[in-house]
């Protein structure tokens, strides 16, 4: 079964490669999309006018691994 998390917070930049922090926040699991969006605009909308901070939804679904990349 999927599980959705909201990731993301406040970057050095606008490339969105590196955080202020140093690690990225994560938010859940919740087990379904909607929530996740719930949650994604819950912490999205707090700082709308700040181009530095951004969040996502991730999806991990162990029944579908991703590909190696080795």
């Amino acid at each position: 079964m999927a599980q959705y998390y909201v990731v993301g917070g406040e970057y050095k930049d606008t490339h969105f490669r590196e955080t202020v922090g140093g690690d990225e926040e994560w938010y859940g699991p919740v087990e379904t999309y909607d929530t996740a969006r719930e949650e994604w605009a819950k912490h999205s909308w707090q700082f709308v006018d700040s181009c530095s901070v951004r969040y996502r939804i991730e999806c991990i679904d162990p029944d579908d691994p991703p590909p190696c990349t080795d």
